[in-house]
């Protein structure tokens, strides 16, 4: 469609970009370097950031950074995860049939966990996603699960990647057992202006094009909507490459961002 318009090699804007070809800021790169630590030494680490901040970036940076032979990383994104349910997804992940009672799964998961590390000398990295949808419950699980040998001992990395409001809710009273055991914290912010300019720029050098197809004030004016969210960066862009595929345009100006969003983004 527009790729062969602009004479694109690739599709800009995608989901399916590879790792190494991702934009990252300076945060992302601060964050990834942590996260590392993190995995390394099996630790605990809470991720947050607004919609489209960046998280499943730097995570997918993470685990494309990660030496196989030295580490097992188990990616969970289930927003009504249980106890029962996490325990059941992290054995499947390592090639085992879970238990059917939680406390026997629990107790096979920490045999495994320990085989894992040393028999077969990897590191177990455990993700959670959208973590700011956890219950109770399985907050409270976390906290069982790091308090292993008498808290002498991690049997896992552990990253809770969720938005904002996972911050909120650690905060409170009843979570202080589970926060006081954060090794690392870290909040991702949306990108500013120049972060913007340089995402769109990056995201249409990997398609294949090198000209400034987007004008300063066409930058500027899905900043000022956008405020740096990458997914809504994604959106507008590839809206505002359609419609100027489809009349021949082969410059985009504000008075076009501002049209797509008026039309396309403001309902």
């Amino acid at each position: 469609m527009f790729e062969q318009y602009f004479n694109l090699t690739r599709t800009p804007f995608s989901r399916d970009i590879t790792e190494g070809e991702l934009y990252s800021t300076p945060n992302i790169s601060e964050l990834c370097e942590r996260l590392e630590y993190v995995a390394r030494n099996r630790q605990f680490a809470v991720i947050t950031g607004d919609v489209g901040t960046g998280k499943t970036t730097a995570i997918r940076k993470l685990v494309g950074s990660l030496d196989s032979n030295r580490y097992k990383v188990m990616y969970i994104s289930d927003s009504a995860l249980t106890p029962r349910n996490f325990y059941w997804e992290v054995l499947n992940q390592l090639g085992c049939e879970a238990k059917f009672y939680r406390g026997d799964a629990k107790r096979q998961l920490m045999r495994e966990l320990g085989n894992l590390i040393e028999t077969h000398r990897k590191i177990p990295v455990v993700i959670s996603d959208e973590a700011h949808l956890l219950s109770r419950e399985m907050l409270e699980e976390v906290r069982f699960l790091l308090n292993f040998k008498m808290d002498s001992y991690n049997p896992m990395s552990l990253i809770l990647v969720g938005q904002s409001e996972l911050r909120d809710v650690l905060k409170k009273q009843i979570y202080e057992a589970i926060s006081q055991r954060i090794d690392i914290r870290y909040h991702l912010n949306p990108y500013d202006r120049q972060q913007t300019e340089e995402y769109i720029k990056r995201h249409m050098e990997y398609a294949g094009e090198t000209r400034d197809i987007f004008t300063e004030k066409a930058v500027g004016a899905i900043y000022e909507y956008s405020a740096g969210v990458a997914r809504k960066i994604n959106k507008v862009c590839t809206a505002c490459l359609i419609h100027a595929s489809q009349r021949q345009i082969r410059l985009i100006d504000d008075h076009i961002v501002r049209m797509i969003i008026e039309e396309e983004f403001s309902w």
